[in-house]
């Protein structure tokens, strides 16, 4: 392994434990599934699979860890969400 590998290694292993922040999303009476589908999708860059799969979480469990990341990149995804209409929070 070359240096610069070496030290794209070490890069990818930083970020990786520093993305200790996650978005969580709530359960709630008032938004469609199609809603939060569509919504995921646009701000948080879900695939419509995996927005499906949150919204099922969601719906059943209450919460669901929709995105993670570190606090600074999560902070306009989680605006994004409440100001759609969705509850969430980032932990």
């Amino acid at each position: 392994m070359s240096t610069k590998e070496k030290v794209l290694e070490e890069v990818k292993i930083d970020e990786l434990l520093g993305n200790q922040n996650v978005i969580v999303l709530y359960n709630d009476d008032v938004n469609t599934f199609d809603h939060v589908i569509d919504t995921l999708v646009d701000v948080c860059g879900h695939d419509p699979i995996q927005a499906e799969q949150c919204a099922f979480i969601v719906h059943y469990k209450g919460k669901c860890d929709v995105k993670t990341g570190s606090f600074k990149e999560l902070i306009p995804m989680c605006t994004g969400l409440l100001e759609a209409g969705l509850s969430a929070e980032i932990h």
